[in-house]
């Protein structure tokens, strides 16, 4: 019975966990434990409080009737941070943090305050966090308006972060043209109807009047806006327009627009919002409730206390192997002198047959707290292999602050098996703490991951291998989970190799802009201290006289004293010995300025196991604040356990695994999988020669200009600007950061059978250029998106339902003599059209599918379509405000110059 209440209780606490990191349950067709998260650096607003509670409550009616009255909000959690007032009335969190939140409520960085849903998947997968501005929340006069009460939108964003459905509009394409030869507005559904208007403005007076046309596309004229009449009363779309009061339902697939080019159709394959959503779990296993009434949600207020985390150690006799003893000394080290922000609570437990406490906590301060508490580090490893006894133990020392493990942290590291591992699940489990664990070597017990899923903790794995700084990196990615991360540690560098005698490790560490506080040298060594040089950018050289050297770590510390030097730093570590040792190099620091957030990077993978062969995605978040970087080169290491290590670029290119382009989000698919077991994770994140800036979210909720009420336009205030950063170039960074650990079951012996065809084009385009059609897509791989795929199958037709649903009966264009190029690089085919007369009006779609040597077929692509459209008339009055304002520059340009004659000649006269 015992066993069957834990299995009970994983099997509960997985099925939570598919949404990235997200707590939320699904009990009797509501949702209970969202979470909202309110960020540090938001200044305290009780009204902020008041609005997430009115807007949870209009949404959760709101959602029961877009579902078809299957789903409702039962249950939420606000954390108010500890930067804000403390309450009596707030309860203490458990396993709820701010990384773990639905939804975020912070101020922006650069772009303005449209809600947006940060996306990593595909379609039908779920999202990571929902992002609201607090002006957002409480500025009702102008956020109203513009995007429609609170509850709408949150559905709204919800069906982004929950279903992994995506938006009805594109900013970038706001008009395309239809079959019918008709210019639509980018929307659903069709029967939606309005007015296609564009300010013109003389003298400073501003009136609407119908778009003109633009002679280059054939399209509405820049700047015109699609103005939907409200007398329509049409139920759909949610992923549309949710601002429009009759909107309350999502596009099926009797109302879904698969023409309209946007990103539910590239990524959905054509599929309406509905029908995807009406896929998921959640509503598969909600029937409709015959009650119409449900209740108002539960919302509780939860306030995070002071960090207390308590160290964990294994001091069992296996710890001699392959020096590991010295090497938990080494990054527990790191951590206690620099990774645990000031003003946490530390402690440190070993165990081996059984546990002893070396410190109860003690509250870090300054430097002299972290110096007495690395004294208490162990040195030494015999006896066997308690895990339980370390745990509990690690929970009685948390206790001791004020009588509860709720929120308190502990860092499990060990690297032994043991039987009796399950018998503390359910302690930890009602204990309320979240357990990060760290599997040491290959032996580690399995149960590690358990306890770090019963609640909620890292699992992060190191290898023996010394040369890939696997344990100071897992140490290195264990930080406050409280959103601030102006006071978070972040490793700048981490590098380590095999140096052979007289012969150095040489490299250059760029320190920028929004970091250099606090920051840490580390050099780290097997045998003897190497010689050290580090240079600065204004050729200050450090060497090892410099450091504070550490024999029982094997270790050499160099504090910079106030704010690093802004620039490229150069270090040369040369060996000593007469053998090979392995050298290696950390570097930490945190934000310039408090009020400034740093770069930071996040390392994912899309699961936290596979059976083979079931592919894996690997994901890597790089932004400032909440904006994305652009531009960087991003590159994972992947460890397994055999040591077959390999790397990938991950790319932020919009293809492949990567589902939009320019979001900040570098993806690529793992399926170079080398045995059974775990696997770790470590992406590094570099900038050089100025190639990386800042942009704002890639998608955000839609923007309306206003709506028509019987015949009159009414019209929405101005949308809120951007907020303008003079330079948005980030200049050189660099950031590693530890993804955690991963395990493969099922991976055979031997040579690996091609399992894996090539992944989908999602980003085809096609343009008519005179009698030519040019085609463009990203090349897709022989493996989803690695390698090269064998060939191409492009067809087109002049029907897009015929092409989708019989691709194989399409019109075929010759690419045989196209050899497809690597994974992610551009390929562009042009060619004249047989049988076709391009004439005004033609549209020709197409689609395209890729093989892989071994003959396994991509799904088939995105819909692209080439039109050849030019106007005959103007729509409206027949006025074109392009052709006007060009006459009139020319008339005012003439005038000018008219002017310029006559004052000549009079000046002529009169000398």
């Amino acid at each position: 019975m015992r066993l069957l209440q834990i299995l009970a209780l994983i099997s509960a606490f997985q099925s939570v966990h598919l949404a990235i990191n997200s707590l939320v349950q699904l009990k009797n067709n509501g949702y209970e434990d969202i979470i909202i998260a309110v960020n540090p650096q938001v200044p305290e607003d009780g009204k902020i409080i008041e609005k997430i509670k009115e807007m949870l409550t209009d949404a959760s009616s709101y959602l029961f009737q877009a579902t078809k009255k299957r789903l409702y909000i039962r249950s939420a959690k606000i954390l108010i941070p500890n930067t804000w007032a403390s309450n009596s009335s707030y309860g203490r969190p458990k396993l709820e943090s701010y990384d773990k939140a639905d939804v975020i409520v912070a101020s922006p960085f650069i772009h303005g305050d449209d809600p947006y849903t940060l996306q990593f998947g595909g379609c039908g997968e779920k999202g990571k966090y929902i992002h609201f501005t607090p002006n957002f929340l409480v500025n009702d006069e102008k956020m109203l308006p513009i995007y429609g009460p609170r509850g709408r939108v949150f559905v709204h964003e919800w069906a982004h972060l929950r279903w992994g459905v995506f938006d009805e509009y594109n900013y970038d394409h706001p008009y395309y043209l239809s079959e019918k030869q008709v210019i639509e507005a980018t929307r659903c559904p069709l029967k939606m109807k309005g007015s296609n208007l564009i300010d013109v403005c003389q003298r400073g007076v501003c009136h609407l009047e119908p778009c003109g046309y633009d002679i280059n596309t054939g399209l509405y004229e820049e700047d015109c806006r699609f103005y939907p009449d409200m007398d329509n009363f049409v139920d759909e779309s949610i992923m549309y327009g949710q601002v429009l009061e009759p909107v309350h339902a999502f596009c099926d697939s009797s109302s879904h627009n698969s023409e309209a080019p946007n990103q539910q159709n590239r990524l959905c394959s054509q599929q309406s919002t509905w029908d995807v959503i009406s896929k998921s779990s959640d509503i598969q296993s909600s029937p409709p409730l015959m009650e119409s009434n449900i209740p108002a949600p539960i919302i509780s207020l939860l306030q995070y206390k002071d960090r207390v985390v308590t160290l964990v150690l294994d001091i069992s006799g296996s710890m001699t192997i392959a020096n590991r003893i010295t090497r938990l000394y080494q990054a527990s080290e790191l951590y206690i002198m620099q990774i645990v922000e000031q003003g946490a609570y530390v402690g440190i437990v070993v165990f081996s047959t059984v546990a002893e406490t070396k410190s109860q906590l003690v509250k870090l301060t300054d430097t002299f707290q972290r110096e007495s508490l690395k004294l208490k580090l162990p040195t030494a490893a015999t006896g066997g292999t308690n895990i339980c006894a370390g745990v509990r133990r690690g929970l009685e020392v948390n206790r001791n602050l004020d009588q509860s493990t709720h929120g308190t942290e502990i860092v499990l590291l060990t690297d032994g098996e043991d039987s009796g591992i399950s018998g503390c699940f359910s302690e930890v489990t009602k204990s309320g703490a979240i357990i990060h664990t760290i599997a040491l070597g290959n032996k580690a017990d399995a149960g590690l991951e358990t306890l770090a899923e019963l609640t909620g903790g890292l699992k992060l794995y190191a290898s023996d291998e010394v040369g890939e700084n696997g344990l100071i990196d897992a140490f290195s990615g264990i930080v406050s989970s409280t959103g601030n991360v102006t006071q978070q540690s972040l490793q700048i560098e981490s590098s380590a190799t095999q140096v052979k005698p007289n012969s150095c490790l040489d490299g250059r560490v760029d320190i920028d802009k929004t970091v250099g506080n606090d920051t840490f040298f580390l050099v780290t060594w097997d045998s003897a201290i190497p010689n050290i040089s580090l240079t600065d950018p204004n050729g200050k050289v450090y060497t090892e006289a410099g450091f504070k050297s550490d024999q029982v770590s094997k270790s050499a510390r160099l504090l910079i004293p106030g704010m690093a030097q802004i620039g490229t730093w150069h270090y040369r570590l040369c060996s000593t010995v007469v053998t090979d040792q392995v050298i290696g190099i950390t570097v930490n620091s945190r934000a310039s300025n408090e009020d400034v957030p740093p770069i930071v990077a996040e390392a994912y993978m899309s699961d936290d196991s596979s059976t083979y062969p079931k592919p894996m995605i690997v994901y890597a978040i790089v932004t400032q604040g909440l904006s994305p970087v652009l531009g960087a080169k991003v590159t994972a290491v992947i460890e397994p356990q055999n040591g077959n290590i390999q790397t990938l670029q991950l790319l932020d290119n919009g293809a492949g695994a990567d589902i939009i382009k320019n979001d900040g989000i570098y993806s690529k698919y793992f399926v170079q999988f080398s045995g059974n077991g775990r696997y770790n994770l470590k992406v590094r994140v570099e900038s050089k020669d100025q190639n990386s800036n800042l942009a704002a979210s890639a998608s955000r909720a839609l923007y309306l200009p206003g709506y028509i009420v019987n015949g009159t336009v009414f019209r929405n205030p101005p949308r809120p600007k951007d907020t303008v950063i003079e330079d948005q170039s980030l200049g050189n960074f660099t950031r590693t950061v530890s993804g955690g650990a991963f395990t493969v079951t099922n991976v055979p012996s031997g040579p690996l059978p091609d399992m894996f065809k090539p992944e989908r084009i999602t980003d085809l385009d096609a343009k008519i250029k005179g009698k030519e059609v040019e085609v463009t897509w990203t090349a897709t791989g022989d493996d989803l998106d690695q390698g090269n795929a064998s060939m191409y199958d492009l067809r087109m037709s002049l029907n897009s339902k015929d092409l989708l649903e019989n691709f194989e009966n399409a019109t075929n264009v010759n690419v045989t003599h196209l050899t497809p190029q690597e994974a992610g690089a551009r390929e562009t085919f042009t060619f004249t059209p047989e049988n076709i007369v391009i004439k005004n009006g033609t549209i020709i779609f197409f689609a395209l599918i890729a093989f892989d040597e071994a003959g396994l077929k991509s799904d088939t692509s995105n819909l692209a379509r080439a039109t050849f459209f030019v106007p005959q008339t103007n729509p409206g009055n027949g006025s074109n405000h392009s052709n006007f304002n060009t006459l009139t520059i020319i008339l005012v340009g003439l005038m000018v110059m008219l002017t310029l004659v006559i004052n000549s000649a009079v000046l002529d006269i009169a000398c």
